[in-house]
C-alpha cells in the first residue's frame, strides 16, 4: 500500500549552493500526491511535483521548475524519501534549496525515522523495468536492466590520485542504505571552490558538509574509503525517484544527474502498475 508520514517534521539549516538559510517542514499527504516541493517563501506558497517532466537544469545538483516554483538540490531528500518507503509528503521550503545538513542524507533518514509512516488506502504504483534503457555521453553512461528490486552498480572515475577508479555496488534497501550509501558525503576539491563560488555554487559548502581533497589528500577525515562513489550511488537514487518507484537494475559510469534525470524522464515511458 502506500504510505505518507505519520506526522509532521521539520529542520533548520544552510543550502550546500545557496548558502541561504532555510527551513523544510515534512507533512502528511493524500493518495497519489507524490512529492512535491512547495516554496513557502513566495506569495501563495507555489508547489512543483518531484518528478522528472519537473527537471531544468543538473549543474551540479538536480533543479525543479514549475511557474514560480523552483527548487534544487533536493536528491538527498528525495533518495531518503524513496528508500524510506515514503510514496506521498508534501514539503513546505522556505528557500529554493534544502539545507545541506552534514552533506548527506543520513539526517533526512533520522527526521523520517521521527516522522514514522503510515499506511494509506491505495496501492503503489511501481515501474518494473521490462527492457533495457541507456543513456550515454561519450564515454559516460547509465543504463537499467530488468531486475526484481533496486541495485545500483556505480564506477566512478576521477583524475585525482587519491579518489581514481573506484566501484560499488549494492542492493538498495533501508538496511543497505542506512549502512552503506546515506552517510556519504558530497566531495569538493580545493582548488575549485573559488570557481565555484563565482559561479554562485557551494556559498553553504564547508569541511562541516563536504569531504573536501587538496593535492595531498583529503583535507578532512572521510567517512568510508570510496565516499565518493558511495555518494555517486546517493544521487541515482535520488534522481531516479523523479520517476516514481523503479525496479530495475542500474549500472553507471562516470554518470552525472544531467544523465540520471534522463534516464528518469525515459522511464516516464514504463506504465505504472500495482505493487
Amino acid at each position: 500500500m502506500q504510505q505518507t508520514i505519520a506526522n509532521h517534521i521539520s529542520y533548520t539549516g544552510i543550502g550546500l549552493h545557496s548558502g541561504q538559510p532555510v527551513t523544510i517542514e515534512l507533512h502528511p499527504a493524500p493518495e497519489d500526491t507524490g512529492i512535491v516541493f512547495c516554496r513557502t517563501d513566495l506569495s501563495n506558497a507555489p508547489c512543483v511535483a518531484a518528478g522528472a517532466a519537473q527537471v531544468t537544469d543538473t549543474m551540479r545538483a538536480t533543479t525543479l521548475e514549475d511557474g514560480t516554483a523552483k527548487v534544487f538540490t533536493v536528491e538527498h531528500l528525495l533518495a531518503a524519501l524513496r528508500v524510506f518507503g515514503i510514496d506521498n509528503c508534501r514539503v513546505d521550503i522556505s528557500s529554493p534549496e534544502p539545507p545541506v545538513a552534514d552533506g548527506s542524507a543520513i539526517v533526512f533518514w533520522q527526521l523520517l525515522e521521527r516522522a514514522g509512516s503510515r499506511e494509506q488506502k491505495k496501492r503503489r504504483l511501481v515501474r518494473r523495468v521490462a527492457k533495457e534503457y541507456i543513456v550515454r555521453d561519450a564515454d559516460k553512461f547509465i543504463a537499467i536492466l530488468p531486475y526484481d528490486g533496486l541495485r545500483i552498480s556505480f564506477t566512478s572515475v576521477n583524475p585525482h590520485p587519491f579518489l581514481g577508479v573506484q566501484y560499488f555496488d549494492c542492493i538498495i534497501t533501508p538496511e543497505s542504505f542506512v549502512a552503506e550509501i546515506a552517510q556519504a558525503r558530497t566531495i569538493g576539491f580545493l582548488h575549485e571552490i573559488e570557481a565555484l563560488q563565482a559561479q554562485g555554487l557551494a556559498l553553504g559548502g564547508s569541511l562541516e558538509n563536504a569531504v573536501v581533497y587538496d593535492q595531498n589528500g583529503s583535507v578532512n577525515e572521510p567517512r568510508f574509503t570510496d565516499e565518493l562513489v558511495r555518494h555517486k550511488v546517493l544521487d541515482v537514487i535520488g534522481d531516479l525517484a523523479l520517476a516514481g518507484i523503479v525496479r530495475g537494475h542500474v549500472i553507471a559510469v562516470k554518470s552525472s544527474h544531467a544523465l540520471n534525470t534522463a534516464l528518469a524522464k525515459q522511464l516516464l515511458d514504463i506504465e505504472q502498475e500495482e505493487e
